[in-house]
């Protein structure tokens, strides 16, 4: 799914999940509080791994080969792109680019723009796991079939290549 450079999920973002977590498992603001935001931080990036695409939007640059051919961007769904060579995204949010030579593209992608704007089943996804996290740190249990129901309208899948007409 994810190739090249992508910035960090913001801290603000990280917060607002631990502080999800913290709220399922009826924590107090300070206790465990490193704690909790690391599980929170994971279980954002677990949802983006399921989901196949990045659940808040952050810059990411890739490298491309030079061809005169459209060729897609790997991270998903594309919101702009804003350098690199000529760019196209399509309707479901997949970006193309072509270039004369080999490039460096710079582009921005996410489904959302923050942590309140996520969809619903993804944040409570979210909040699930890290809870699930935070009780089983000692042990290797399954994470809760729920979860992957919250998830799964949201994935992002892909049997063959991209290809734009």
């Amino acid at each position: 799914m994810m190739s090249g450079t992508i910035e960090p999920m913001p801290a603000g973002v990280v917060a607002a999940a631990a502080g999800a977590v913290r709220a399922l498992l009826r924590l107090d603001e300070g206790n465990e509080a490193a704690f909790v935001e690391r599980v929170a931080g994971v279980a954002l990036g677990l949802g983006e791994s399921f989901c196949g695409q990045l659940l808040i939007e952050r810059g990411v640059e890739e490298g491309v080969a030079g061809r005169t051919a459209w060729q897609p961007l790997s991270t998903l769904p594309v919101r702009a792109i804003l350098s690199g060579g000529e760019g196209a995204i399509d309707r479901d949010g997949r970006g193309w680019v072509r270039t004369g030579e080999a490039a460096t593209i710079r582009y921005r992608a996410g489904l959302s723009t923050s942590w309140a704007a996520l969809p619903p089943e993804i944040a409570h996804g979210v909040a699930i796991m890290g809870a699930h996290l935070f009780d089983n740190r000692d042990a290797a249990a399954v994470p809760p079939a729920a979860v992957a129901a919250l998830w799964r309208p949201w994935r992002r899948m892909r049997l063959d290549a991209p290809r734009r007409a």
